[in-house]
C-alpha cells in the first residue's frame, strides 16, 4: 500500500485547560496529521485568564512558541459562570510546575482571531471546542457569513446518558447552553463527543505508565497531570481511573477509524428547572420530524486512542 498523501487537517482549537485539555493541546501538536492555526481560551475549568496562561504554558512545555492564543470569555452569554476547579485545581492545571509562556497572547479577542483566521485560511478549518461553547456561539451569531469557512465544529460536550456537574448536564454544555443551541442551529456540520464517549478514555495505570517511560519533560508532566486528575476523580465520582475527555476531539479527526458515530438530532436544554444544559440526543428517531442535526460519537477504540496519545508524546520529545 502507498502511503497516506493526505495534507494535515487545520484546525482551530478553543478550550479550557484543564488537565485534558492540555493533553488535547499536545496530541494535536505531535501528530502530523493535523496543523493547529491557533487556540482560544474560554472560561470553564478555570477563569479564562488562567485558562490564558495554562495553555501558553503548555505551549512552552511543547518548545511551540509559533502557535498563537487569544484570550477568549470570561462568562457565559446568559446567567452566572461556572467553574470547575473543583475538579482541576485553583490553577485549572494543579500538578506539576510548568514552563513560563514563551510568548504573549495576541492582540486581538478570541472572536476576531477566530474569524479571521477563517476568512484567511485557504481551506474550510476544523473548529474543535473542548471547554464551553461561548467563544463559537458568539463567533456564529455576530459572524453568521463565516459559517461556511468552517468544515466541522467538534466539541467535547453532552451526553447520550447522564451528566457529571449535575446529574444529568455535562459540566461545558451546563456552562453555556445558549451558546450550543446557536452553533447546534447554525447549519454547520457538528460532531458531539460526549462522556458516553469519553468515559472509555480511562487513563489507567499502564497507560499512565507508559507515559512516565517517555524520556522527556511532556512524558513526566502529563504522568503527572493523570495522579492530580485521577485523584480528582476518584474523590468526586468514585472512577479508579481518569477519563481524559478532550484528546478524543483531536483524535477523531487524526485518525477517523478511532471513533463510531451515529447521526442524530442534537438539541440543548435552555429551561428546566432540574435539567437545564443537559443534551437531548435522538439516537432512535423519536422525534421524526427533527432531522438529524450531529453526527455523535457512541464507541471509542481504546487501545488505538492511546497509542495516538502516546504516539504524539514521543514525537513531542523522548525516545520512541
Amino acid at each position: 500500500m502507498g502511503t497516506d498523501q493526505r495534507r494535515p487537517l487545520p484546525l482551530l482549537l478553543d478550550c479550557d485547560p484543564g488537565h485534558d485539555d492540555a493533553v488535547a493541546i499536545l496530541l494535536a501538536l505531535g501528530s502530523p496529521e493535523v496543523r493547529l492555526l491557533g487556540i482560544t481560551t474560554c472560561f470553564g475549568n478555570c477563569a479564562v485568564e488562567d485558562a490564558t496562561r495554562n495553555a501558553q504554558r503548555v505551549l512552552a512545555l511543547a518548545g511551540r512558541a509559533d502557535v498563537p492564543v487569544a484570550v477568549g470569555a470570561s462568562g457565559p452569554l446568559v446567567g452566572t459562570t461556572a467553574l470547575g476547579n473543583y475538579v482541576h485545581g485553583v490553577s485549572g492545571l494543579d500538578g506539576p510546575e510548568l514552563p513560563e509562556p514563551l510568548a504573549p497572547p495576541v492582540n486581538e479577542d478570541a472572536v476576531a482571531f477566530l474569524r479571521r483566521r477563517l476568512v484567511e485560511a485557504e481551506e474550510p478549518v476544523t473548529l474543535v471546542v473542548t471547554g464551553p461553547m461561548t467563544n463559537a456561539g458568539r463567533l456564529l451569531r455576530d459572524h453568521p457569513e463565516v459559517a461556511a469557512r468552517i468544515d466541522a465544529v467538534v466539541f467535547m460536550g453532552g451526553s447520550t446518558e447522564r451528566g457529571n456537574h449535575t446529574p444529568t448536564a455535562e459540566f461545558n454544555t451546563y456552562a453555556d447552553p445558549e451558546a450550543l443551541d446557536i452553533v447546534l442551529r447554525a447549519g454547520v456540520p457538528v460532531r458531539m463527543v460526549g462522556l458516553n464517549l469519553t468515559h472509555q478514555a480511562l487513563a489507567t495505570p499502564a497507560v499512565v505508565e507508559r507515559m512516565r517511560a517517555i524520556e522527556s519533560d511532556v512524558g513526566r508532566t502529563c504522568a503527572a497531570w493523570m495522579g492530580f486528575f485521577g485523584d480528582s476523580y476518584h474523590r468526586i465520582w468514585e472512577f479508579d481511573a481518569p477519563p481524559v475527555h478532550d484528546p478524543c476531539t483531536i483524535a477523531a479527526l487524526v485518525d477517523p477509524e478511532v471513533i463510531a458515530w451515529r447521526d442524530a438530532f442534537v438539541a440543548v436544554e435552555l429551561d428546566g428547572t432540574w435539567t437545564r444544559g443537559t443534551t437531548v440526543v435522538d439516537l432512535y428517531r423519536r422525534y421524526p420530524d427533527r432531522a438529524p442535526n450531529a453526527a455523535v460519537a457512541l464507541d471509542l477504540d481504546a487501545d488505538r486512542y492511546w497509542d495516538l496519545v502516546i504516539g504524539a508524546l514521543h514525537r513531542l520529545g523522548g525516545t520512541p
